[in-house]
């Protein structure tokens, strides 16, 4: 038995939202009020998700990405991760973090089966970091990055590109990757922003951050990358790290899409812009067993739509929540 959509993409990679809450504010995510999190008893149990993820595995999931909100902000997310790490089917544990919590677990991390992290950092500016994440946190997360780029653990950086804020920091970002072996990859704004909480005035979409690089090193090698990753990567000649271009909203890596994500409600997502399928958590409190949970993932899987438009007009596209409610 495995997860196959009925356009023959193999589902191999879940994302699995540990909480809603999250310790930044950013503007492009959630308001600055926060959002209306909701009740501990509501959240997936670590237990829970645990069993989830042991009985996707055994249906060919075998890449799992923890994200939040903030997973490290929720009350032993290390331990965790450790019996996540017993889990012999799963090859890669992939984490995505703001980095604000996690630097005295670096250690742990690098012990454990985790093969890389995210770090979410939007500005190398300490004034405009606070101005986007409403918190001053920069040196804190500055120094995590420092720390985690001389790890073992692969470091990706994640700089979502948004308008009349940081566009005049992306060559800075890529001069990074110069002589640090890192993967810096921009992200396109989002609309789950809250409620539309901030205006965009220019397009920073795909081809004009592109095109802006471009323009700036003439050069630029294409770095080939899996068919269903969710960058489109290329290096600047004789840099050690390289740098990608996330089509998040113009959705161009739709196609071979294999993956699914899980809210941290228990609430299963075939697709980013779609509205939710089931509450896997509801499923599972009603005593459902394991061989229940397979034919439910592999008939939901099924229908996954072909792409993230599809999936949005589905939903009457309403996407005003938050990306931290979503799951990163």
């Amino acid at each position: 038995m495995e997860l196959k959509d009925k356009f023959g993409r193999k589902i191999s990679y879940l994302r699995l939202a540990i909480t809603d809450r999250c310790n930044l504010r950013c503007q492009y995510c959630m308001p600055a009020q926060g959002i209306n999190i909701v009740d501990r008893k509501d959240l997936l149990s670590y237990k829970e998700m645990y069993r989830i993820t042991r009985v996707l595995s055994e249906l060919g999931v075998n890449k799992v990405r923890l994200t939040g909100g903030e997973p490290f902000v929720r009350k032993d997310f290390v331990s965790f991760l450790e019996s996540l790490s017993f889990n012999d089917k799963l090859d890669e544990i992939n984490i995505t973090t703001n980095g604000a919590l996690i630097s005295k677990h670096i250690d742990r991390l690098e012990e454990l089966k985790i093969n890389s992290i995210n770090l979410s950092m939007d500005s190398l500016q300490k004034e405009k970091f606070a101005k986007i994440t409403r918190r001053d946190v920069f040196d804190n997360v500055y120094n995590t990055f420092e720390k985690l780029e001389q790890s073992k653990l692969k470091l990706k950086l994640n700089v979502v590109v948004q308008s009349g804020f940081n566009t005049d920091e992306i060559i800075d970002f890529i001069e990074l990757s110069k002589n640090k072996d890192i993967a810096v990859r921009f992200i396109e704004e989002m609309p789950f922003n809250g409620k539309g909480q901030r205006e965009m005035h220019e397009e920073w979409n795909f081809n004009n951050i592109y095109s802006f690089v471009e323009k700036h090193y003439k050069i630029i090698e294409k770095v080939s990358s899996k068919k269903s990753s969710t960058s489109v990567n290329y290096r600047i000649p004789n840099y050690q790290g390289t740098f990608g271009i996330i089509p998040a909203f113009t959705r161009s890596i739709c196609g071979d899409c294999n993956r699914i994500r899980i809210t941290a409600t228990g609430l299963f997502k075939n697709c980013l812009f779609d509205g939710g399928v089931f509450n896997v958590r509801d499923f599972i409190r009603n005593g459902a067993t394991d061989d229940e949970l397979k034919e439910l993932f592999i008939n939901t899987v099924h229908h996954k739509p072909e792409n993230g438009f599809v999936a949005e007009a589905a939903r009457g596209n309403d996407v005003s929540e938050s990306m931290s409610t979503i799951g990163g």
